[in-house]
């Protein structure tokens, strides 16, 4: 996407979990926030934000909030964008994980459950559940940034894939520059951090990568530390 697509302005107030309030140029729009996530280091008044223009015209809002300036550093908050990103770093071998797939799909289903990327290799299976990673404390990525039992159960299903023999991968993708690792967010959601540490004891590979930006665009870098470690 070219920047022609953007445009940029204030945050006056987040008015609930999709909808922003914004001074463009001086004129105040309600934009879409494609992200429901407390977003609470990134998301508060005053900040810069990036717009992306819809070209639908029966869209209630004419912009979605797509990224914020947070301490000269541009944050994408676009929930979306992640699994994209990882996508496109399998196939292109940034991710190194995952060489020689013969198969890369997203967003397919296995039992109730729907993984945002299913690949296969030397008549191996697997799935990659992505997250992308908003929130940062002294350089450390951290999720989730609020209470999150949707994120608790993919991580138990995607055991139960493990167990049935399929290869099972977490990625925690850091959308900010100024994160260099990443834990779970352990004071905020003990129940899925848990269940992090559960899954790795059971098989499945916990991985997480940084992103740079180029302007206000990001590309997955490298792999960064992790710690599971539960803290005090």
């Amino acid at each position: 996407m070219t920047q022609e697509n953007f445009v940029y302005g204030r945050l006056i107030t987040r008015e609930n979990r999709f909808i922003a309030k914004v001074d463009v140029k001086g004129v105040e729009e309600r934009v879409h926030v494609p992200n429901t996530g407390r977003l609470p280091q990134v998301l508060h008044e005053g900040v810069t934000v990036q717009l992306r223009k819809s070209n639908n015209p029966n869209r209630k809002t004419k912009y979605s909030l797509i990224a914020t300036k947070n301490n000269d550093h541009w944050v994408n908050i676009d929930s979306q964008l992640p699994n994209k990103l990882v996508y496109e770093s399998v196939k292109d071998g940034t991710i190194k994980e995952f060489k020689h797939i013969e198969l890369l799909k997203r967003e397919v289903s296995y039992g109730n459950s729907r993984f945002d990327l299913y690949y296969e290799r030397n008549d191996q299976k697997g799935f990659i559940e992505v997250k992308g990673v908003t929130y940062v404390e002294e350089g450390i990525g951290m999720f989730p940034d609020a209470p999150t039992l949707r994120g608790t159960k993919h991580i138990y299903e995607l055991i139960e894939a493990v167990e049935a023999g399929y290869e099972g991968t977490i990625l925690f993708l850091i959308m900010r520059e100024d994160g260099d690792s990443f834990r779970p967010y352990w004071e905020i959601d003990k129940e899925f951090s848990e269940a992090l540490v559960i899954a790795e004891e059971k098989g499945v590979q916990i991985l997480a990568y940084k992103t740079t930006y180029n302007e206000t665009i990001p590309y997955v870098t490298e792999r960064a530390p992790i710690s599971l470690e539960k803290q005090s």
